[in-house]
């Protein structure tokens, strides 16, 4: 089995977007996460969720196409139906109904931008057993 050396974590997510300045004040405004660079001149914002920074940007102004992401970000919550709620209150529509997979709450929506995603609450301990290892 082949690895790649050094691979230690994830370092950011990236979240295309056609507007920054209304990007920015979706998750910050909306949902609610720190932003912590700004830089509208090079196109992209980042939020930092303590476990993995979200990158927005202008990917267009960069040379590449815009395509909002169809597979949803899962953000953790403690509480997905008073996050929900909250969301709701702002005006954010969800696509169906709170999902319980027995497992885990997910409750699915998008940004301004069609990106998706997911407010996430594993109700049930993650196990750690490695799958398909040595």
């Amino acid at each position: 089995m082949s690895e790649l050396p050094g691979i230690t974590e994830v370092d950011f997510v990236p979240i295309p977007s056609e507007d920054l300045d209304r990007s920015v004040a979706f998750y910050r405004d909306v949902l609610g996460l720190d932003l912590t660079v700004h830089m509208p001149e090079r196109n992209f914002a980042e939020f930092d969720t303590d476990n993995v920074m979200i990158n927005i940007a202008v990917y267009s102004e960069m040379g590449m196409t815009f395509a909002p992401n169809p597979n949803p970000l899962a953000l953790r919550v403690t509480d997905v139906a008073a996050a929900r709620e909250d969301l709701e209150a702002k005006g954010i529509e969800f696509m169906g109904p709170t999902v319980d997979t027995g497992v885990c709450h997910m409750a699915f929506f998008k940004d301004p931008d069609e990106n998706a995603l997911m407010l996430h609450h594993r109700h049930v301990p993650r196990s750690t057993a490695k799958a398909g290892g040595d």
